[in-house]
């Protein structure tokens, strides 16, 4: 089959054609069909040219949406509209240049609800800092009009992500003055603020937060920023952990009386029992073990859940 071949009609040629069309003797529905199929061929070609059509469209426009099921009985009331089945005719832009493009009517009709991006409730630890007129304040007259008189509105909110380190040392030089009569040396104190120990809590919680739960490890971090020894940072982490530990006993005492437990193993190898293991076996004291891995338990204890 043979393509069809190429129609070039501009905006006046399609009115005039119009016109002779409404001239002629033909039958009232044959001119408007014809009248709406010049209008698509403008369409189409606007279309075409700016590139602001999908497929999917397109195929609409021209064939129509098909037919539609029909709705469950007991839906709202109303029913099917009528001609639910048959395709509806493609749209008729005017051929004038104040129509609006193909592209603008898609983005009006197609526009999904939201916009994809967090809101100013989603960072509730941000540190809040409230920015004020320099020059105006509520109850004073508006300097655009001269007339009203100004009155608060809830606060506009911009949000400002910043990056930091996972831990970040301050050095405090501390001014010292010696007596050149008795050589006394006097040392300024550190501020309050210092505190008396080297790592601070929040150190030692970023620390066991980054290797246990990020899983970044602690050779790893030594090198990064901020330099701390691998085995200084499980030392800190270390006095996390015994800080936690009365609230794991009590968590698992908690645990053992609750009415169900369940149980599975995790994907945490236990390195002692490896080794362990590994050192029997070749021995020929026990057999190899495959299970070599922490169990995960988790209570069910009234309203609450417990994960161990």
């Amino acid at each position: 089959m043979k393509p069809p071949e190429e129609v070039k009609l501009n905006r006046e040629e399609g009115e005039a054609l119009i016109e002779r069309i409404k001239a002629s003797n033909l039958r009232s529905e044959d001119q408007g069909l014809l009248v709406k199929l010049i209008g698509v061929y403008f369409w189409l070609t606007l279309a075409l040219q700016e590139t602001k059509i999908r497929l999917k469209r397109l195929k609409v426009a021209l064939f129509g949406e098909g037919r539609k099921k029909s709705k469950p009985p007991g839906g709202s009331s109303g029913g099917i509209a009528a001609g639910a089945g048959a395709n509806p005719a493609p749209p008729e832009p005017p051929l004038t240049s104040s129509a609006a493009k193909p592209g603008e009517e898609e983005a009006s009709a197609e526009r999904r609800r939201g916009h994809g991006r967090w809101g100013a409730e989603a960072y509730p630890g941000a540190e809040q800092v409230i920015c004020r007129h320099d020059m105006l304040a509520a109850g004073q007259g508006c300097p655009a009009c001269g007339r009203g008189t100004l009155y608060p509105l809830p606060a506009g909110i911009e949000i400002r992500i910043d990056g930091n380190a996972l831990l970040t040392a301050v050095r405090y030089a501390l001014e010292r003055l010696r007596c050149s009569a008795c050589g006394q040396v006097f040392t300024a104190p550190l501020p309050a603020r210092a505190g008396e120990e080297k790592y601070t809590a929040r150190a030692r919680a970023v620390l066991a937060l980054s290797r246990y739960s990020l899983g970044v490890p602690f050779y790893r971090l030594e090198g990064f920023q901020v330099l701390v020894a691998d085995a200084t940072q499980w030392d800190q982490a270390e006095r996390v952990a015994d800080c936690a530990y009365p609230v794991f006993e009590q968590m698992k005492y908690l645990a053992a009386q609750s009415e169900v437990i369940f149980q599975d193993d995790t994907h945490t190898r236990i390195l002692a029992l490896i080794k362990e293991n590994r050192t029997a076996v070749e021995s020929g004291q026990a057999e190899p073990r495959p299970g070599m891995y922490s169990t995960g338990l988790v209570a069910r204890a009234g309203e609450r859940t417990i994960c161990l």
